[in-house]
């Protein structure tokens, strides 16, 4: 082993793992959408790493607008204007809704999700705040809690106001249904019944990934996200929508809500806004949630609230993003590559229950028995065989990411087509031994 691994044992931390039984990677580089480890072997990164680098890695605009702002201001105090935060600013509310023209900087997306609640419950008067299970919105104490997927449990205090419910997600429906519109009116009835009964003037906000990530990429059936803005304006309801992981060209759009008609109240970024090259994150605002600010102080910051070196790296993203039609490019490889490379492969695969997404934003769902939908993993778990899937695409040279029973393909918005059609060859190839496990 190197020295890089052994003092990465004998000193990192690691984040949701038990730090005895891993043996993490050592990355000795990377560039556009490889990655290679320090004996030069090189593998696709179809993880995105954790689904933020969409302009991929080492993009050498990024690269130099950082090292320019680093040679000019390194950082300053968030409460004095400076060049790199208030473009940065403009772009980012530039491409989000009418009427959404502030921007308030964190340092991520769990950040930006504590901030965009508490905004919500001052404008409001009120406390709770609603989301659904299968969602994840941070690892911070109230974010954590709003979160649903099982990285809640053992956080949860059930101290914070929050109160969870089941959004549509047809294949494994809640409600019994058997079409989109079954699903999206049943889960719509539902929601409005969680609302009744927790009392709508106790409900500050709804929180919705509008795609979620982690928890499945299901992507909501017509008319839902519609209905729920409904529901929020008939009870005086802010509606979020935690754009953290969907945002910024990963559906091949700039904002997943823009696939919709969405305009929520407040829309939560981090990730791909600068492709997690400076970390970053931050809360776009409604003006008429901007407005109950204008001479009461917002009582909330952080230091590093727009930090110059990240918001440079935001400018030239986005801009990198626009001159070089990366969002296109991501509704392209969607419509191109990967909808019909993946539903080949789902055609082949008897493990394949169901492939879903957008963009540069997709899921597998395995399963051991196709007729049950027995998934190939428990919620909330792993197995032997989605281990043995994962570790055959890393021997062969690609990264995918694997939750629970899913894989997930979410590579950077402008891999090249050729790295795009490997990396679904390689898990083709790796899809035998899920295969083997059907009953």
């Amino acid at each position: 082993m190197s020295r890089t691994y052994d003092l990465d044992r004998a000193h990192v931390f690691h984040s949701w793992s038990a730090q005895a039984e891993i043996s993490p990677m050592v990355v000795a580089g990377a560039l556009g959408s490889e990655v290679w480890d320090e004996d030069g072997t090189r593998y696709l990164d179809f993880s995105s790493q954790l689904v933020f680098t969409n302009i991929g890695h080492q993009h050498p605009r990024v690269v130099a607008a950082i090292q320019e702002q680093a040679a000019t201001l390194c950082t300053i105090a968030p409460a004095v204007a400076n060049a790199a935060r208030s473009e940065a600013a403009r772009l980012i509310a530039s491409h989000a809704p009418d009427g959404m023209d502030k921007v308030f900087f964190t340092n991520g997306g769990a950040d930006a999700n504590e901030h965009a609640i508490r905004m919500a419950r001052l404008h409001t008067g009120r406390s709770k705040v609603l989301s659904t299970y299968r969602s994840y919105h941070g690892g911070t104490q109230l974010a954590v809690n709003v979160t649903g997927d099982p990285r809640r449990w053992a956080n949860d205090t059930a101290s914070t106001g929050t109160v969870h419910f089941f959004g549509p997600f047809l294949y494994r429906s809640e409600f019994h249904a058997t079409t989109e519109e079954q699903e999206c009116e049943r889960a719509l009835a539902h929601l409005r019944r969680v609302i009744e009964n927790e009392g709508p003037a106790t409900i500050a906000a709804i929180i919705l990934e509008t795609v979620p990530g982690t928890a499945g990429i299901m992507v909501p059936p017509s008319g839902y996200l519609a209905g729920v803005r409904a529901l929020c304006d008939e009870h005086g309801i802010v509606l979020i929508a935690d754009e953290v992981m969907c945002g910024f060209g990963r559906t091949g759009a700039w904002f997943a809500i823009d696939h919709f008609d969405l305009v929520p109240d407040l829309i939560t970024f981090a990730k791909g806004v600068n492709s997690g090259y400076v970390p970053m994150g931050g809360v776009i605002i409604g003006n008429a949630i901007a407005a109950t600010f204008d001479h009461r102080p917002y009582p909330g910051g952080l230091t590093y609230s727009g930090h110059p070196l990240a918001a440079a790296a935001a400018v030239a993203a986005i801009t990198v993003m626009q001159d070089e039609g990366v969002v296109e490019n991501a509704a392209r490889l969607g419509a191109e590559v990967f909808g019909p490379g993946l539903a080949e492969i789902a055609a082949r695969h008897p493990s394949v229950g169901e492939v879903r997404g957008l963009g540069a934003f997709w899921a597998l769902e395995l399963v051991a028995d196709p007729q049950t939908r027995e998934p190939l993993a428990p919620y909330g778990g792993s197995s032997a065989a989605m281990g043995e899937v994962v570790a055959t695409c890393t021997k062969a040279g690609m990264l995918p990411f694997a939750n629970f029973n899913r894989i997930h393909l979410v590579p950077p918005c402008n891999i090249p087509d050729d790295q795009a059609r490997r990396g679904l060859a390689i898990l083709d190839e790796a899809l035998t031994l899920a295969d083997a496990n059907v009953r």
